[in-house]
């Protein structure tokens, strides 16, 4: 799936699939929010494995350019998760996010997942809003989950969205 698309900074983009190639990208990316960042070897590893997926987004122009944003999600029995997400900050606030959770989304569908989860530090306030926008659902906290030097410790919310009706099993 390659979706191009204008931001709402009037800049193109396109969201496609990652590959192991992007592996050292993410890795940069991952380390612009997270408090123990992942390895390039740690993102390589995981999108080796069958039931590990994910999508980056691209600004559009001259030559083969870096992701400046991803997801990277797992399905397994039905049920998706995601693994991590991360916008650069340089390219916050243009939809890109929300684009990104669209393309799992589409992908879950499309394989006929039952339900998504994902874990978010009850400190990120935009994060949030984003995932109730799509229609998630708090279903538990882990206290102490996150550490940053900014916010110390904080918990997670466990959020949960279904992607079939009841009906559809």
């Amino acid at each position: 799936m390659r979706i191009p698309f204008l931001s709402a900074g009037r800049k193109e983009f396109v969201v496609e699939p990652l590959a192991e190639a992007d592996s050292n990208a993410l890795s940069l990316l991952h380390r612009e929010d997270f408090s123990r960042p992942w390895s390039a070897d740690e993102f390589s590893s995981l999108l080796e494995q069958d039931t590990v997926f994910g999508f980056g987004v691209r600004e559009v122009g001259h030559g083969a350019k870096a992701p400046v944003g991803f997801v990277l999600a797992r399905l397994a029995a039905g049920e998706g998760e995601i693994l991590t997400i991360a916008v650069a900050r340089s390219h916050r606030r243009l939809g890109l996010g929300w684009r990104l959770m669209d393309a799992v989304l589409r992908e879950l569908h499309g394989e006929r997942a039952e339900a998504l989860f994902l874990e978010v530090d009850e400190t990120n306030a935009p994060a949030i809003a984003l995932y109730r926008r799509f229609g998630f659902q708090e279903v538990g906290r882990r206290a102490n989950y996150y550490h940053s030097a900014e916010h110390g410790p904080s918990g997670a919310l466990v959020m949960r969205r279904e992607l079939r009706q009841r009906n559809d099993r």
